[in-house]
């Protein structure tokens, strides 16, 4: 199982390959912002991924049209609703703001 960093807390849990990263961030006990079922309508669960991009799965057009819409977007962001561990370790920041609308 790959491991889950969470930052800025620094904790580290397991989580499950396919699960969704909203899904391993609650369960860790971390509190992230989660508005719309998700949907990637609100963009509440707007993340930074700093390790284990590669290993995510790729942004599909509902996220990106989304991310488009929320200011400080970078190359590192997603969506945690939408984002889907894969088998590495991967290391996400949670904001310290509600970046959707």
């Amino acid at each position: 199982m790959p491991m889950l960093t969470i930052m800025p807390s620094g904790k580290t849990v397991q989580a499950e390959v396919g699960a969704r990263l909203l899904d391993a961030i609650l369960a860790s006990g971390e509190a992230i912002q989660h508005k719309c079922d998700a949907k990637a309508e609100c963009g509440s669960c707007h993340v930074y991924i700093h390790e284990g991009r590669k290993s995510v799965s790729k942004i599909q057009r509902t996220e990106n049209e989304k991310l488009d819409s929320i200011v400080g977007v970078s190359s590192k962001s997603r969506l945690a609703c939408q984002t889907i561990v894969g088998a590495e370790n991967v290391t996400v920041e949670l904001l310290g703001f509600s970046s959707g609308f």
